[in-house]
């Protein structure tokens, strides 16, 4: 977490305008009048040395001559002059800035990192700069030069552009929206996204938050923060850029099919975040989530007045995963009772064109009565029979009325086509989620079912890996390690087949001939088991070896493959004369004409670091362009969820006379380039096609690994190239504990959920309530699973086993504070354990495991 002090900028006491203007249009202006306007309970400060007074406000010359020390400051001054504040500022004791200013600069030398330096110094934090400024409508605070100010409300808006976020506000004050809090954090010299997801994620007025992107700066660090907020409360995101031609350097296919775009979205998915591809669906979640919560299915009932529109709605649903709601027995008899002979019969429920308010009321009442819809979707067309805004008041009113009697109640959104505004101010009013078109309203319904169902995906326990798979790691870095030394790219096809053989991947045999006589001995035994074969060039100069004719297919006779080795060899000299040739490589031809072909890889991102690739493979890769992307390290769930993301999945089951692929074969392989690319960070890029599956397994046909010096790209000890801090097996320890009690600790995995639901029925109710400071009488499926699911970045937990046993003895756990120099730690045992040892073994090991993240001190509460 990275909140430190951010209480007291979206809280403040006081706050000071540093650069506060009388000039009507000016940037100091504005802030001064957006203050005084949202009539800040707080002292107002102004300086400026060259007015004793602006608007009635009296100025002085330096922060320090002000009656008081302000929480927050608000600097509109010239660059050349904010290192200056700030570092006065700082050692006043001025919890943070907003720099509203764009001309500070970047990097070394520049304003801004003077600026940052001063601040730094003294633990100050700073919004900015180029920002728009701060909004927080509970605290009555605009620290802003925004054109209106929002009401209070239930959304966060976090945005990087300040020209997005003044649009949100103003679009909010048309639609009756409230919001807890809108920042605009401009270019994230200090405070960024990941710091104000982690303050809204717990601030108790926040519902949901919405977050403009255009870039990340820290992505571990923004994945940390993503992934706890998102566990919370729904968090939509929509990121510019979406077109950046990220993948045209890629050496590889794999390189090739991931784009930074792609990778942003795997990066919003792992985190369980809710993406939107433009500002017009940014502005419908907001619409929906500041008026209602997530439905418990996405079962929707349509109610209408029009067939056709009702149609395109159920249309429009089934075509974005969502559900048509049945109407049970007891609904479909109501409403025959009360509705005309011609009304539709089913959903949608079509009441026909002369339906007046009070039809409309009674079938309302019956849907919102039914338990077989989750959510209902009222439409009307305008037509002279009834007037449309004697609908709406209608409608509110028995929305309204349905709302307070019950805990929890079914979203009601609606449609009104062709109606005035005076309609949409009615459902505004009462907190209606109102939308121009069926499309809209129905694709924001599916946004809550979305996030519904990825905060439940976050709490899922992926299954086991195979206790069989146990990598040969070591044997894997000595082949990188070796080609990294000697300055090689690529590896040859050999080593490939090495590293492969290291992790378990299946490769077709590959056996190296330094001429067309050795082809033919390697050849020969192949050959009288009749097996057909394929010769390839063997250059580490040629990486794409049909450029240059050097790949003979179908050989099936000792002259054939004679001369064929004969034949590529020349083809490559002929048309690579610079490239050093080895000589060539035999393997046999798989026959395996049910199998399909798939592509599988790793790709690096600048940003995000290693993803995994899956999608068709075969020669027309690039053109089909089916594939999807997951950042790792993944299990066989995310794999899994990883190809069901490809059209390419629903060939890999059984259909007509083609069995199905071999159950978790193609996951497992994709959790192995997982493990492998955590373990060899060598590996820049990978990609294997085609990989053949069908019911007997997977092979590699062929593969390409492009290798160079490992750099670390996130901070901290253990793992530095993933945004997603991998599970780190290296902290598992053997303890010897009292009568030489052997006791296995190792970090928790979300697979432990079964080991820790046992274990707490064996520690007593006492322990229990001194462990959770409460009375604990049960343990639900979330509640554990927030133990053991643990972002290794900012959080461990050990747990420990009775080595003879395999019996859960204890947990201890740790979290580190917001500025990563303290932790809370916390121990708790089988109760029928105390007084072996085990305590302090585990307090020992949580201390050893502290200094190594570099933290200062840890604490616990007794």
């Amino acid at each position: 977490m990275s909140t430190y002090r951010l209480s007291n900028l979206l809280a403040p006491r006081a706050v000071a305008v540093v650069g506060a203007s009388p000039r009507p249009g000016s940037l100091g202006r504005a802030v001064l009048d957006n203050l005084r306007k949202a009539q800040f309970g707080g002292a107002i400060g102004v300086v400026n040395q060259r007015y004793e007074e602006i608007d009635g406000v009296a100025s002085v010359d330096r922060l320090a001559d002000l009656s008081f020390v302000p929480d927050l400051l608000v600097i509109t001054a010239p660059g050349r002059a904010v290192p200056h504040i700030i570092a006065e500022a700082a050692a006043l004791g001025v919890a943070g800035a907003i720099l509203i200013g764009a001309e500070l600069g970047r990097g070394e030398g520049s304003y801004s990192q003077a600026a940052l330096d001063a601040a730094r110094d003294h633990g100050m934090r700073l919004i900015g700069p180029n920002c728009l400024g701060i909004m927080v409508p509970g605290s009555h605070l605009n620290a802003s030069f925004a054109a209106h100010m929002p009401r209070a409300g239930h959304l966060a808006l976090i945005s990087q552009s300040g020209a997005i976020a003044a649009g949100m506000v103003d679009w909010a004050a048309e639609k009756a929206i409230g919001f807890s809090g809108i920042v605009s954090i401009g270019d994230q010299l200090d405070v960024d996204i990941a710091d104000m997801l982690d303050y809204f994620a717990g601030d108790l007025q926040t519902r949901a938050i919405l977050l403009y992107i255009e870039s990340v700066k820290d992505a571990r660090k923004f994945m940390s923060a993503a992934r706890a907020a998102a566990r919370i409360k729904p968090v939509v995101v929509v990121k510019s850029g979406r077109m950046a031609q990220g993948a045209k350097a890629a050496a590889t296919h794999t390189g090739a099919l991931a784009g930074s775009d792609a990778v942003y979205d795997a990066a919003f998915r792992r985190a369980g975040m809710l993406r939107v591809f433009d500002l017009r669906e940014l502005f419908d979640c907001a619409e929906t989530l500041g008026r209602v919560s997530p439905p418990r299915g996405k079962r929707l009932a349509v109610l209408t007045n029009g067939g056709g529109i009702g149609i395109l709605a159920i249309d429009r649903l089934t075509e974005l995963g969502g559900v048509v709601a049945t109407l049970s027995p007891e609904t479909h008899k109501q409403l025959d009772s009360e509705m005309p002979p011609t009304w539709s019969g089913s959903n949608p429920v079509d009441i026909t064109g002369d339906a007046d308010a009070e039809r409309y009321a009674a079938a309302l009442t019956a849907l919102l009565g039914d338990p077989d819809n989750d959510a209902i979707l009222v439409m009307n067309v305008r037509t002279a029979m009834a007037a449309p805004s004697d609908i709406a008041t209608t409608v509110t009113q028995l929305v309204t009325a349905d709302r307070a009697k019950r805990m929890l109640f079914k979203p009601v959104f609606a449609v009104w086509v062709g109606a005035d505004d005076a309609v949409a101010r009615t459902f505004d009013a009462a907190g209606i989620p109102n939308y121009l078109t069926e499309d809209d309203a129905v694709r924001s319904l599916m946004h809550l079912v979305k996030y519904r169902e990825a905060a439940a995906a976050l709490t899922d326990v992926p299954p086991s890996l195979p206790k069989e798979f146990e990598p040969d790691t070591d044997a894997a870095s000595a082949i990188v390690d070796k080609a990294v030394a000697e300055g090689r790219t690529w590896l040859d096809p050999l080593e490939i087949s090495g590293l492969f053989a290291a992790y378990q991947i299946p490769m077709i045999p590959t056996l190296a001939a330094a001429d067309a006589d050795q082809a033919v001995a390697w050849a020969t035994p192949f050959l009288a088991q009749g097996v057909t074969l394929v010769v390839k060039v063997l250059s580490r100069d040629i990486t794409h070896k049909s450029d240059v004719g050097g790949v003979v297919l179908n050989l099936t006779s000792v002259e054939a493959v004679r001369e064929a080795a004969d034949q590529v060899l020349a083809r490559a000299k002929q048309m690579r004369p610079d490239a050093r040739l080895e000589g060539v490589i035999v393997q046999p031809m798989l026959l395996r004409p049910k199998a399909r072909e798939l592509i599988l890889g790793i790709a690096d991102d600048p940003t995000f670091g290693p993803v995994i690739v899956f999608g068709h493979g075969g020669t027309g890769v690039e053109i089909i362009n089916d594939k999807s992307l997951a950042l790792p390290p993944l299990d066989l769930k995310l794999a899994a969820d990883l190809i069901g993301r490809t059209r390419v999945s629903r060939l890999l089951s059984g259909y007509r006379d083609v069995p199905a692929v071999k159950a978790d074969a193609v996951a497992l392989t994709l959790v192995k380039l997982s493990q492998m690319a955590a373990e060899l960070p060598q590996i820049h890029e990978l990609d294997i096609n085609p990989l053949l599956a069908d019911e007997t397994g997977v092979v590699a046909l062929d593969a390409r690994v492009v290798v160079r010096k490992a750099e670390r790209k996130f901070a901290g000890p253990g793992n530095a190239t993933f945004a997603v801090r991998p599970y780190p097996s290296q902290w598992q320890r053997h303890l010897v504990l009292k009568d030489g009690w052997r006791v296995l600790a190792r970090p928790m995995r979300p697979d432990d959920e079964p080991a820790l639901r046992a274990f707490l029925q064996n520690v007593s109710k006492e322990d229990l309530r001194l462990r959770f400071f409460a009375a604990m009488k049960e343990f639900s499926h979330p509640f554990i699973a927030r133990l053991t699911q643990i972002d290794y970045a900012r959080a461990m937990a050990f747990i420990a086993f009775d080595e003879a046993t395999n019996e859960t003895l204890g947990v201890v756990r740790i979290h580190s504070d917001s500025i990563y120099e303290s932790g809370e730690y916390a121990i708790l045992l089988r109760s029928d354990l105390k007084g072996r040892g085990l305590g302090w073994a585990l307090m020992q090991l949580i201390i050893e495991y502290a200094k190594s993240e570099g933290l200062k001190s840890v604490a616990g509460q007794v």
